[in-house]
């Protein structure tokens, strides 16, 4: 049965009870967390001018930023999972999380939550106050985004918007300012989210027509791949534009940093190619190449 719940490692010697936490904060799939913590590491890692210009408080930004996003993934999958426990229940992939299936009690997932909550504020004060700012500003996005999939075949689009805050956290973080890399790195992310969440999203295509769960992959139809590749080209070019705006002409990009460019765009394009998108397997193994991905980006902005 293809289910997205991964109960082994050191997750299946825990007691039960603790298990159903983990899996409702998705803690056994990190997937996540790299998806939401890569751009606000690209940004601070942009912002700074590179490894040469980071210094200690870029560094422990990187840090709190790691952490913001173990806590603040687990925090939106349990806001989703609460808003979305009916419908999952009549989904294959998903009808054995722990609210699904009656493992834990409303009452826990919202206490649950409001733990998580307390800590990602912890961690937000520790920023200066646009970031705060913009901290806060996320939240009623994360809150709305389960219900995005009722109203609309693009909530791909709205999880792109939520996820993606941290590039502007991250830049935010590190100069107290909002310029227009920050801006077009912010889109850049956008992108990659339309991109790597439409692939996931053809998992479940069948059963969300039948429940009326509207998403990108339904939408686009036979469309998907092209328009797929549509978005990653996007992304591509949007790295590059923020990449060459922050250190002022492509002159200054250095060759390590084209190559891995060129590699990365090589390496997106053949792998689109090659795409069945009507194998789950082939869609999951796609959607977490985009860890990798995300993370030579990173290696390109640290150079």
């Amino acid at each position: 049965m293809h289910t997205d719940i991964n109960i082994s490692g050191l997750i299946s010697r825990l007691p039960q009870r603790w298990q159903a936490f983990i899996l409702l904060a998705r803690l056994d799939r990190p997937i996540g967390i790299w998806l939401l913590l890569l751009p606000g590491w690209w940004a601070i890692a942009l912002a700074s001018g590179g490894f040469q210009g980071m210094d200690s408080r870029a560094w422990l930004c990187f840090a709190l930023f790691g952490i913001g996003a173990i806590v603040m993934r687990a925090a939106g999958c349990v806001v989703n999972d609460l808003w979305d426990r009916d419908l999952d229940r009549r989904v294959t992939r998903t009808q054995y999380r722990p609210l699904a299936a009656g493992i834990l009690t409303l009452r826990q997932a919202v206490i649950f939550l409001g733990f998580l909550l307390m800590i990602g504020l912890v961690i937000l004060l520790q920023f200066n106050t646009l970031t705060i700012i913009l901290g806060l500003i996320s939240l009623p996005l994360i809150a709305l985004y389960p219900l995005a999939k009722r109203f609309t075949h693009w909530p791909q689009l709205v999880l792109g918007l939520v996820f993606n805050f941290g590039a502007l956290m991250g830049w935010s973080a590190i100069t107290a300012t909002l310029p227009l890399p920050a801006s077009i790195l912010y889109a850049a992310g956008i992108f990659w989210t339309l991109g790597y969440d439409t692939i996931y999203a053809h998992q479940d295509r069948e059963d969300d027509a039948l429940v009326g769960i509207k998403s990108s992959a339904l939408r686009l139809g036979s469309y998907a791949k092209p328009t797929i590749i549509l978005f990653y080209s996007f992304f591509l070019t949007l790295i590059l534009a923020a990449a060459i705006l922050q250190s002022g002409t492509s002159t200054e990009l250095g060759l390590i940093q084209i190559v891995l460019w060129l590699g990365l765009a090589s390496h997106i394009f053949w792998h689109l190619h090659r795409w069945n998108p009507t194998d789950d397997a082939d869609s999951l193994r796609l959607f977490k190449l985009n860890r990798e991905w995300g993370l030579v980006i990173l290696v390109m902005l640290l150079i």
